[in-house]
């Protein structure tokens, strides 16, 4: 029998601003050297190989090797969860430049969350596949239902969901979108969508950071499919 989750020993070790840092890098699903950590937080590097071991050791973070370097990422969804979840109800940093405010534009519009699609071009693919009755409404930090396997979207996507619904990992969840204030698309079926949207050329991920840009194919197909990305203020839509 176990009591109350002791939530502060998490908190802890998430509440230093270069452990922080790290993890929302971490959060984008890339696995970063502690090298591009360290100058991410604006550390030295034997600083960041510190606060990378507490957080490993902790099960936040996971590490593996490639010859003389260690890669490190978030340990799997559930830490992925709690950090997006954090930043919901975090304040925000005041952007000083025209470049922070081209990143704040591209991440409120499309950025991976881990392993699946958050921001305005998340919710409109999510609306979509509600509206057409393929997956309940989501509610934040609950698991939903597939009602309807063969959606247009899966179809031009060529997704087989039915290995994701035998998957042990919930299949659909709500998870917090922290820029649009309301769940977007996560679990199996979210993470195997973003990894198709991926394979087909429909998006791509920047060069560096977490944000994601819709290509004119995706763009293109995405309208056929009863779904158009409003974003022509953003930079990502250039």
């Amino acid at each position: 029998m176990e009591g109350d989750a002791q939530i502060s020993h998490p908190a802890m070790l998430i509440g230093d601003p270069a452990r922080a840092a790290m993890l929302m890098a971490m959060l984008g699903g890339r696995s970063l050297p502690a090298s591009d950590l360290a100058a991410i937080a604006g550390v030295k590097p034997s600083t960041a190989s510190e606060h990378l071991a507490r957080l490993t050791s902790a099960g936040l973070v996971t590490a593996t090797r490639s010859g003389r370097h260690r890669y490190f990422t978030l340990s799997g969804p559930d830490t992925a969860n709690a950090i997006e979840a954090l930043s919901a109800i975090a304040p925000r940093h005041t952007v000083q430049s025209l470049a922070q405010s081209k990143s704040a534009a591209q991440l409120g519009f499309a950025r991976s969350c881990y392993d699946h699609l958050a921001g305005a071009a998340a919710l409109a693919i999510a609306d979509r596949l509600i509206h057409d009755e393929a997956i309940a409404p989501l509610e934040n930090g609950a698991n939903g239902t597939v009602a309807a396997t063969g959606h247009p979207i899966f179809t031009a996507l060529e997704m087989d969901v039915e290995p994701v619904v035998a998957s042990r990992r919930p299949l659909v969840r709500g998870c917090l979108d922290w820029t649009q204030r309301r769940p977007h698309l996560a679990g199996a079926l979210g993470a195997r969508l973003f990894t198709s949207i991926l394979e087909h050329g429909w998006a791509e991920r920047a060069r560096t950071g977490r944000g994601i840009r819709f290509t004119a194919l995706g763009r293109s197909e995405l309208r056929r499919l009863g779904v158009v990305l409003d974003d022509e203020s953003s930079p990502a839509a250039r």
